[in-house]
């Protein structure tokens, strides 16, 4: 992997990670238009540079992660559904991974039902404070994003608005549990490489150590610019745009399948 394809890939990751768009989604296209071979360590980095994507979080709503336990408990609690599940179906998980088809259609069949979500929760409560009902509420609807092609920030915002939580508010606990769940999920596969009783895989890592910390910086800017525009645009303007989007983008990859182009999901 080239430095070039590595700040590419990781404008790519920071953009569409936290936006209802999919990242797996936007990885299979990025790839194939860049012509790269699927290979151990390409897999490695696009679970790596997640970590700067966490970090934009982090720096963005640095006071918010110091107010107070209960933030802390609340997360948890929203974290436990995918944590749990996650661990006992990984390798489920992993295959439906594999499918481009499953990807294509969630992301389109995802597309469909954005279109109606703003009509169907226009009206959040007045209370918008977030209790243990509302964050378990989310968490399920966190695993929903398992299948891959869903989006675990369509899955969570949609989650919070199905509670009464305002688009606003919604999206902004989505980033927040992202910070435990991307960061239990790329630490978990990091550790699995580290592990690996091929200690190539490993030496991999430390072999390209300058790739991944521009793919982490680039994806940590990125990042954090596609967060403060997606707040201000969901307030205003909802998720029509990203539905349509969405379809867009599924319909793409469900043409190329049927074109009999090899797509190779990351």
């Amino acid at each position: 992997m080239s430095i070039l394809e590595a700040i590419i890939l990781a404008i790519v990751e920071g953009i569409t990670e936290f936006l209802p768009v999919s990242s797996t989604g936007h990885m299979i296209i990025t790839e194939k238009l860049l012509g790269m071979e699927s290979t151990d360590f390409s897999k490695a980095f696009v679970v790596n540079i997640q970590f700067g994507a966490i970090l934009s979080v982090i720096v963005l709503y640095w006071k918010r992660f110091f107010q107070s336990f209960d933030f802390y408990l609340k997360l948890l609690i929203a974290f436990l559904p995918a944590a749990i599940i996650g661990f006992l179906a990984s390798d489920y998980i992993d295959e439906m991974l594999e499918s481009v088809f499953v990807v294509a259609t969630t992301l389109v069949l995802g597309g469909i039902l954005m279109l109606f979500v703003d009509k169907w929760f226009d009206k959040p409560d007045r209370n918008q404070e977030m209790n243990w009902k509302r964050a378990l509420k989310i968490g399920f609807f966190q695993c929903i994003a398992m299948i891959p092609g869903v989006s675990r920030s369509m899955a969570t915002i949609v989650g919070g608005m199905t509670t009464g939580l305002s688009r606003k508010t919604a999206a902004e606990f989505s980033f927040f549990l992202a910070v435990p769940t991307m960061a239990a999920a790329s630490g978990y596969k990091l550790l699995k490489l580290f592990l690996d009783p091929d200690p190539a895989k490993a030496q991999m890592l430390s072999d390209n150590l300058s790739i991944l910390i521009v793919g982490n910086i680039v994806a940590f800017i990125v990042a954090m610019a596609a967060i403060k525009f997606f707040i201000e645009f969901l307030t205003k303007y909802g998720f029509k745009a990203f539905g349509y989007y969405r379809i867009v983008v599924g319909v793409i990859l469900l043409v190329l399948l049927g074109m009999g182009v090899d797509l190779q999901v990351v």
